[in-house]
């Protein structure tokens, strides 16, 4: 629908410019710019000359990406590839199939050469020339390769895509590989939006951000978006206070767990995971693993998920101060024994941060 004077061409019909705007003003909050962003983001994504095409491209994955993006609210998976992208070819959402699909595949290609985004969801099999992975009865590793160079930038979504993920845990019996090692030295531009599955938002951020400014939001050295990546999940999880003053769930089902206690010695790797999990949580209902009473698993972390014992304790590289402390104020009558957990606590923390430098120390000696 017209919405004239607004400032905007085209709001998506069924949608006011008031809830326009507050979804734009969400995605830049996300993407921590400042709120006077979400209107320039609403007028970049109603005012383009045409949509910017996207080719989703599955490897070895499990449709888990595409399944957390489904469950997307603001804006919603509709919106998204009828009003701010132009889906043109994506296994599992396809229209057509066979032939078909893949004849508009290459013809979106070729008409869109250096326009469009290619997101790449699970890792490429690299062993015996690609074979474990095919489309068409073609490897992914040579459509990859093929494709890649023709796009404007490439999206690597999920840790599959991002670092490896499960198809690459020992003893990797296919040679899965991430897509930025296979497009290294080619200049092309990847960014990586790891998770098992990531949070629907990071990936909707990212593409509304490259609507906007023609670009690429500022990335790590992993090649993964600051806003999304730059804390420790634990820096900022709802558990932290308990972490600080040292009261742990020692087992399942416990007393402590039931309390929601820190779940640190039930092997919690939200102090060595890079993430946004513990504030921005999925799918619109507030969850994610930790508040439900299950450890972070560390699945968005090379090296950690999938890698390290799933209840063994984390390996800290540093222990930074949350955003904002909540309260963690002790339950009555808890006297001697909360001094001590405070003193328990303290020691980890003190052991956690001496691990870090240890394991830093370790890491500078061998480059």
């Amino acid at each position: 629908m017209r919405c004239t004077g607004s400032g905007f061409d085209q709001i998506p019909n069924g949608v006011s410019r008031r809830d326009f705007l507050k979804v734009c003003t969400a995605m830049a909050a996300y993407m921590g710019l400042p709120a006077s962003f979400g209107a320039k983001i609403a007028e970049a994504a109603t005012t383009a000359k045409k949509r910017p095409p996207v080719i989703w491209l599955s490897a070895q994955e499990c449709t888990g990406c595409t399944e957390s993006l489904l469950r997307t609210s603001h804006p919603t998976l509709e919106h998204l590839i009828l009003d701010l992208i132009s889906l043109e070819y994506h296994e599992t959402l396809n229209t057509g199939s066979g032939h078909q699909a893949e004849e508009f595949r290459a013809k979106s290609i070729e008409e869109n050469k250096g326009k469009f985004i290619l997101v790449c969801d699970g890792s490429i099999p690299v062993k015996d020339g690609g074979v474990y992975c095919k489309i068409a009865g073609k490897p992914v590793l040579d459509i990859l390769k093929e494709t890649a160079p023709k796009a404007a930038a490439v999206i690597s979504i999920g840790s599959c895509a991002a670092w490896g993920g499960v198809p690459s845990a020992e003893p990797n019996p296919t040679g899965a590989t991430p897509v930025y090692k296979i497009l290294e030295g080619t200049g092309i531009p990847v960014v990586n939006i790891p998770g098992c599955p990531p949070n629907g938002y990071n990936f909707l951020s990212t593409v509304l951000y490259y609507v906007t400014f023609k670009k690429l939001p500022e990335l790590d050295d992993l090649l993964r978006p600051k806003f999304a990546y730059g804390r420790l999940i634990h820096e900022n999880c709802e558990r932290r206070p308990h972490f600080d003053a040292g009261r742990f769930a020692e087992q399942f089902g416990d007393e402590g767990h039931r309390q929601g206690y820190c779940l640190y010695k039930l092997g919690c790797k939200g102090p060595e995971t890079f993430n946004n999990c513990s504030t921005l949580r999925f799918n619109d209902m507030g969850t994610w693993p930790v508040n439900i009473g299950h450890p972070c698993f560390g699945c968005s972390e090379e090296g950690v998920g999938f890698t390290a014992p799933l209840h063994s304790p984390a390996r800290p590289l540093y222990i930074t101060p949350p955003t904002q402390f909540a309260s963690a104020t002790p339950e009555k009558g808890a006297g001697a024994s909360t001094l001590a957990a405070a003193v328990a606590g303290a020691a980890i923390g003190a052991g956690a941060v001496a691990v870090g430098m240890n394991l830093g120390k370790k890491d500078k000696e061998e480059s």
